[in-house]
Order: C-alpha cells, then sequence, then structure tokens
C-alpha cells in the first residue's frame, strides 16, 4: 500500500462513534491515530471530551491528547504544526495518519493553512482582564458598543471571549 501523502480523516460530532470506526480501521489497515479535537489536546478533560479510554488508548495510541494543562493555551495554528509533524513520523513508519475528530476548525487549518494574521497580545489582553476586574464585563461590554456599536450590538454582555477579542 503507498503511504506516502495518504491521511484519512474522519470527522463527526462527540460520542457519534469515530472512535470505535477508527480502530476498526487500525485492526485492519496499517494506521495510526491523531486526535482533532480541541478539548481531548488537554489533560483531565476526559469526560466532556468523551475522550477514549486508557485500554484504548493503550492498545491504539492517540496522539495529541494529553499534551496541555488546561492552563495552557492551544489554537488552531498550532495543532496544524503539531499535526503534520504527527503525519510526518506516521508516514515515515510506512503508515497513514487517521485524523479523528470534531474540530472542525482544525481540520480547516490542516487543509487550507491558516491566514496571517498577528499572535496574541499578552499584554493587551492583561489590560482588559484586569479592566474586567475594576468594571466588570458588562462593562466594557458597553465600552465596546461606544466604541463599536455594530460589533458589540453582535456580541453578547456576558460573552467574556468575544468582548476580549473585540
Amino acid at each position: 500500500m503507498k503511504t506516502q501523502n495518504n491521511a484519512v480523516f474522519l470527522m463527526g460530532p462527540t460520542a457519534s462513534g469515530k472512535t470505535d470506526l477508527a480502530t476498526s480501521l487500525c485492526d485492519n489497515f496499517p494506521m495510526e491515530i491523531i486526535s482533532v479535537d480541541s478539548g481531548q489536546v488537554f489533560k483531565g478533560l476526559d469526560i466532556g471530551t468523551a475522550k477514549p479510554s486508557q485500554a484504548v488508548q493503550k492498545k491504539y495510541p492517540h496522539y495529541l491528547i494529553d499534551v496541555l494543562n488546561p492552563t495552557e493555551t492551544y489554537s488552531a495554528s498550532q495543532f496544524r504544526d503539531d499535526a503534520l509533524e504527527k503525519m510526518k513520523e506516521i508516514i515515515n513508519r510506512k503508515k497513514i495518519p487517521i485524523l479523528v475528530g470534531g474540530t472542525m476548525m482544525y481540520f480547516k487549518f490542516l487543509t487550507h493553512g491558516a491566514t496571517e494574521l498577528p499572535g496574541p497580545n499578552n499584554k493587551i489582553r492583561e489590560e482588559i482582564s484586569q479592566a474586567a476586574l475594576e468594571i466588570g464585563w458588562q462593562g466594557l461590554h458597553e465600552k465596546l458598543c461606544a466604541i463599536d456599536p455594530v460589533a458589540g450590538g453582535k456580541i453578547s454582555p456576558n460573552d467574556s471571549q468575544r468582548i476580549q477579542r473585540s
């Protein structure tokens, strides 16, 4: 079987049977699994992410599971770099990578790349977080609406992540 530049993408919602299908494919073909799940990359987030059991992971190693602490950040761009590296390693072992998960943005970044955007500015994030402690996210939402009524009108006053990004 030719393995150069081959990969299988198995996409779908949580708990739709992707892992069972992937492990069955691994039983029948020379494949190795790469997780494409934005929650499974974090240690300890086992239940809500439907992370494969330790027994399943022992029999069928899954890459990009439990690699970060929940306090760390991980981006789609970082995922792309990590997944491409793992895919290359798997292909070098004459196997086919099977990418399994439901984080569609990760699949999109993997197949189409990322738009060149500036990285996060931690100083500004810290300033916004400090302001949120002082006046609250609703107060920051009001400031956002005064500066950019269109963006503010699309964002809930309780959506701290989008308020901070705006």
